[in-house]
């Protein structure tokens, strides 16, 4: 067997393993966030999903708070304004315990897929070396950690190549293996979990306005609110993170250039937790503090409103940790009818 490199090695076994996991039931399968993973240790996994649960959990050990989210059926995820940041895309945390070790290791050394040498130094390193018989003896004083892939495989998810290394509890992971699970890690991990309202600008006039009507915008302050997420490592006490997102402006894009935004920018800050105005009768020739007022017809078309709300996101985590975090987007599109105005001759 030719040659094979110590990190394209742990890519194989990475590999070999999520082919053994996949065959397996739901529940020893890391379907949210990690690649390849057993179930982790006991007492670390939750079932359950974002919307709108309390807790949701990946089987990799990573449990999302969810209580404080965006919930129901009108949420999303955000998008994040620096096209160059993604969460978090490979970290190493608590991922087997002694024996969930042997069991995911044994069935790739049978298939001897891997080559005989390969197998030989594993087994000297786990079983006959430097670990006997895969730690045993240490069973619930420390778990060994290994390497978790975003599954939305952003760039660098293929750099966590370092074979599963124990921790007692208590101490700290080494030194010397990059993007061991931080508070963070977990901050970027939570961001991606992050829901906010979806529902569409209030608009008055609403669906059909006329040429140089100031056409009202407004958010139901209601649903409008900050959400957070707190992410933790049940298996590392006291490890958390928690990314809330702020609801700071709303920005109105009119689907055309022959038309003025209120304010002039386009972009309506949140002011007491409002953004915008609600329409009262009496105010349709007032300016509005958020809006549009259309120059001309659609015809008989429509014009593509575009209303795109801006979230601050900040993160606290354990440790006296903290900082901000690219602001989060979301955006949807609405048609409006622009007609004109009909004068009548007698």
């Amino acid at each position: 067997m030719p040659a094979v490199k110590a990190g394209s090695r742990a890519l194989i076994v990475t590999t070999l393993v999520g082919s053994i996991i996949a065959g397996a039931s739901p529940a020893m399968a890391d379907t949210k966030i990690g690649g390849g993973a057993q179930t982790p240790p006991s007492g670390s996994q939750t079932s359950g999903n974002v919307n709108g649960d309390t807790v949701s959990a990946t089987a990799g050990g990573v449990v999302f708070d969810t209580s404080k989210n965006g919930s129901g059926a009108s949420v999303g995820p955000v998008a994040s304004a620096d096209t160059s940041w993604t969460p978090p895309a490979c970290w190493y945390a608590p991922k087997y315990t002694p024996q969930q070790l042997q069991d995911t290791l044994e069935p790739i050394w049978e298939a001897g897929s891997t080559g005989d040498a390969w197998d030989a130094d594993q087994r000297a390193y786990y079983v006959d070396g430097d670990y006997k018989d895969f730690n045993k003896a240490k069973t619930g004083k420390g778990y060994w950690w290994d390497s978790y892939v975003n599954e939305s495989f952003p760039p660098g998810w293929d750099k966590c190549t370092h074979r599963p290394f124990w921790v007692d509890n208590g101490d700290a992971p080494p030194a010397d293996i990059p993007n061991v699970v931080t508070p963070e890690i977990l901050a970027g991990l939570a961001y991606a979990q992050i829901r906010v309202p979806t529902k569409p600008v209030t608009l008055k006039p609403e669906g059909t306005t006329k040429v140089n009507l100031p056409t009202w915008a407004w958010l139901d302050g209601a649903d409008f609110k900050p959400v957070s997420v707190t992410a933790r490592v049940p298996s590392i006490n006291g490890l958390f993170a928690t990314t809330t997102a702020e609801p700071v402006s709303l920005k109105i894009e009119p689907g055309t250039a022959d038309a003025e935004t209120y304010p002039a920018s386009g972009v309506c800050e949140i002011r007491g937790g409002h953004i915008g105005e609600e329409y009262a009768a009496g105010k349709a020739n007032e300016t509005p503090p958020c809006g549009v007022r259309y120059l001309r017809s659609s015809g008989d078309g429509t014009f593509h409103l575009r209303a795109t709300v801006t979230w601050k996101i900040h993160w606290v985590g354990s440790g006296n940790t903290g900082d901000t975090l690219p602001d989060g987007t979301f955006g949807a599109d609405q048609d409006v009818v622009v007609q004109e105005i009909q004068a009548v001759n007698r």
